[in-house]
């Protein structure tokens, strides 16, 4: 793997077992110069695990990791040229921010000048500038995460790592946070991979989105092609909020889907391979794809049915009724007042729904 083809960090064949334990199975990414990933899955996906195995805190059992063109995968950390930002800051208690953020610098015997360079380039950066003579324990969460961000920052290498960096803060200050480091990836123009198991946090920064099950990357690819057209149930599940809707039926010739009394008509619907298949599958269709009143009406597909549960949440209010004897959420106008019991009309167009099969979980 060169330099030549814009690829900054190459895993191929990466797996990673402890004892009889498999923790990754052969897994391959390529993150291209100055891209943005994020890997994105629950906890106990193996995305931190991948992360540590790229920054070489954990050796690899079988494959290749190259990061600029080199073949890093037995090299030490310090040697791989990256950064690493933590979960946990891991600042040093007992020394000043500036000291924070020199100390590795200063053991790797680069320049006194140089250093004071980088520190004041990175505290620019950053706006740390008033915080650098005090210690980490007279800083807020905020603030110690942009000084851990800044150590990363003032090595000067090709790759940063992020390992969920926000998730210790409230959610004001994650979404404060979210901004300035998709501004600092604007400014830098490095590649950088972060972890986390916020949604939000994968949509909002990632260039591309690797969704992580098992130790396996489900899907890779761009935030709104994940979240519109989910490669399996787990993929289409996990991104969302409210979750996607999901209706247990059959497609039979037409093509159709049933369930309970319900038909959807499927003949605008897009599948995934060239042929239409039967069989049990899963229908899922995402609250805000689903239309409300007149609306409902001009849609291929509508019902009426009733208010089960009515959820305000602030923008907008999530109702529930019923489909086919199944829970089914959409979204309304905050301003709209609905109650349990009253009518409802609804409808949707299937070419924005998903089909899974029942079995495999596999888009159709």
């Amino acid at each position: 793997m060169t330099e030549a083809n814009g690829t900054s960090v190459s895993i191929q064949d990466l797996s990673l077992n402890f004892g009889a334990v498999s923790v990754l199975q052969t897994l391959n990414l390529d993150v291209a110069e100055g891209e943005f990933i994020v890997l994105l899955g629950p906890s106990g996906c193996g995305k931190s695990t991948l992360l540590n195995c790229i920054a070489g805190l954990l050796d690899i059992s079988e494959g290749r990791i190259f990061i600029k063109g080199k073949n890093v995968t037995w090299e030490e950390p310090k040697d791989r040229g990256i950064g690493m930002v933590f979960q946990s800051y891991a600042l040093y208690p007992q020394m000043t921010v500036e000291k924070n953020l020199s100390f590795g610098l200063r053991v790797a015997g680069v320049a006194r000048d140089e250093i004071a360079k980088r520190i004041a380039r990175a505290a620019e950066i950053l706006q740390i500038e008033p915080l650098l003579q005090r210690k980490p324990a007279a800083l807020s969460g905020g603030q110690r995460q942009r000084v851990a961000i800044g150590r990363a920052l003032v090595r000067d290498v090709d790759v940063f790592l992020f390992d969920e960096p926000l998730s210790n803060l409230d959610a004001k200050l994650r979404a404060e946070l979210r901004v300035e480091i998709k501004l600092l990836h604007r400014k830098l123009q490095n590649t950088m991979i972060y972890v986390t198991h916020d949604q939000i946090e994968a949509m909002t920064l990632a260039d591309r989105i690797a969704v992580m099950r098992g130790g396996i990357i489900q899907q890779l690819d761009a935030p709104q092609t994940i979240y519109n057209r989910p490669v399996n149930r787990f993929v289409a599940g996990f991104l969302g909020s409210p979750a996607m809707n999901f209706l247990d039926g059959q497609v039979e010739a037409g093509p159709v889907f049933k369930t309970d009394g319900v038909s959807v008509p499927l003949d605008r619907y897009v599948f995934d391979g060239t042929e239409r298949p039967t069989g049990a599958c899963v229908l899922g269709i995402r609250p805000e794809h689903i239309a409300f009143g007149d609306a409902a009406k001009s849609m291929p597909f509508s019902a009426s049915g009733s208010v089960e549960i009515v959820e305000p949440m602030g923008s907008d209010t999530l109702v529930w009724t019923k489909l086919g004897g199944r829970n089914l959420s959409f979204r309304v106008e905050a301003e709209r007042t609905l109650r349990p019991g009253d009518p409802v009309q609804i409808g949707f167009d299937p070419v924005r729904a998903s089909l899974f099969d029942a079995a495999t979980g596999n888009r159709l």
